[in-house]
């Protein structure tokens, strides 16, 4: 079980926190009453500053579950409106690093989807834009690398919908190594997603400077080690 101890905090001030979510760790509490990150960093923060009660941890964005990588959250009320309003204003870019099945006929394109999950399934679909509840949905990808049957893709997020890139990616023939739920690739079956968010763009709160956090999935692992990461830690994955 992942414990505050366990925590790889990348840059930590007054105002935010830069953490880099474990995969299977849900974002905040959830049905399954696991250990989740809001937890996590309010029991770091409460030990740290030896805070007597509760700490203030504000949630920004998330994360799905068997997604691993960097998130940000806000230490108090001002940096979490704040950074609710770059969200807001697109200011806060976020950009991942995937392995698809197969290879992508178009290795740079952009696609826009309108989705609608069912909650009771905790399934989203692409459905026609006129759906009651629909909602608009673009990403930017480009292919980096092809081995084995599987291409590395690089994402950038336009927008920020639930299960967002598993459902594109899938849409166009390319399902996620390891997706069982938008998948049915045999070889990935029971597999671990192969999703990790990898950089963070955004004005810091307070201060107004831009910062950047880019974190790297774990290149000892299936199927990450199959691809040659480390030249790509310093690409521009702007997709656009």
């Amino acid at each position: 079980m992942v414990t505050a101890d366990d925590l790889n905090i990348v840059y930590e001030d007054n105002h935010i926190i830069a953490v880099v979510k474990p995969v299977n760790v849900p974002t905040q509490e959830d049905e399954s009453k696991d250990t989740d990150m809001l937890r996590l960093i309010k029991d770091y923060l409460i030990k740290k500053y030896d805070k007597k009660g509760d700490a203030y941890v504000g949630l920004v964005h998330r994360l799905d579950r068997p997604t691993g990588g960097i998130m940000i959250f806000a230490k108090t009320s001002k940096a979490a409106s704040r950074l609710s309003e770059s969200i807001k204003n697109g200011e806060f870019e976020k950009k991942y690093l995937a392995v698809v099945v197969g290879e992508p006929r178009i290795s740079t394109d952009r696609l826009t989807h309108y989705l609608k999950k069912n909650p009771s399934k905790n399934i989203v679909s692409v459905v026609p834009m006129l759906t009651e509840g629909a909602k608009f949905a673009e990403l930017d990808y480009k292919t980096l690398e092809v081995k084995g049957g599987y291409s590395l893709v690089s994402v950038r997020l336009h927008t920020g919908r639930s299960h967002q890139i598993r459902v594109q990616m899938a849409t166009i023939g390319h399902p996620l190594y390891g997706d069982q739920k938008y998948g049915n690739d045999e070889r990935s079956k029971n597999k671990q997603l192969a999703l990790w968010a990898t950089e963070v763009r955004f004005p810091h709160p307070v201060e107004g400077k831009m910062m950047m956090f880019r974190v790297y999935p774990p290149t000892d692992k299936a199927p990450w080690k199959a691809f040659n990461i480390n030249s790509y830690l310093n690409i521009d994955i702007n997709n656009a």
